[in-house]
């Protein structure tokens, strides 16, 4: 790792990411705050290369003030984390599952995944659907803030999902779960299944909040 703190952190995660095959190519990028400033992975960069030494460097309103190009969707995680005062980081990946669902027709745009694990209860809870916008159209980014006040889970149309979280850890663990999900909700597709009622979300969320959830 070449850099420590933030940086070094957000280093670590970008590569993991990678690792666990969450991206292909050149996409996914990733947020954290750092002081008064957000740090965002460069534009055009695999996440298996990002060097937590040369990020991008935003101020608290999107502008660019330090080290190289931004990715074009910054705005995706600095809309996230403007009405999302609790959360510190933000991950945005194009991971297949869910990437494959954003692309469904008929999803339910306040219930596009349905709750099978009790994990999607504790980690995601509510998932928002965006309509869709071309990859870094700032014109989405009222609709990022509008569904960010009551989620900090996004799965935008035709495109993929935007998780923020208290951390990079958080925000990548509901990620994964999401994704993890969304391919329950395939290898399911045409089979009964049974989803978990509003009261057993209501207490998952609870128990999460209690601090008494089980580790993963």
């Amino acid at each position: 790792m070449s850099a420590g703190g933030a940086r070094g952190e957000l280093e670590r995660v970008a590569h993991s990411i990678h690792r666990r095959g969450l991206t292909h190519g050149r996409t996914g990028n990733l947020a954290v705050r750092d002081g008064e400033r957000i740090l965002v992975t460069p534009t055009g960069v695999s996440l298996a290369d990002i060097d937590g030494d040369s990020l991008s460097v935003l101020d608290a309103d999107g502008r660019h003030v330090d080290g190289p190009a931004p990715t074009k969707e910054a705005f995706l995680h600095v809309a996230m984390l403007r009405v999302r005062p609790e959360a510190n980081a933000v991950v945005h990946t194009h991971s297949v599952h869910s990437a494959a669902l954003s692309v469904l027709d008929g999803l339910d745009p306040d219930a596009p995944l349905p709750p099978l694990t009790a994990y999607y209860g504790m980690r995601v809870g509510r998932l928002a659907l965006l309509p869709y916008f071309a990859p870094g159209d700032p014109a989405a980014t009222d609709a990022v803030e509008a569904a960010s006040r009551s989620s900090h889970a996004l799965l935008l149309r035709h495109h993929g999902p935007v998780v923020a979280g208290a951390d990079l850890e958080s925000a990548l663990d509901a990620l994964e779960e999401l994704e993890h999900t969304a391919q329950i909700f395939f290898l399911t597709s045409g089979h009964r299944t049974s989803v978990l009622s509003d009261a057993q979300l209501a207490a998952l969320a609870a128990r999460d909040r209690s601090g008494k959830a089980a580790p993963r």
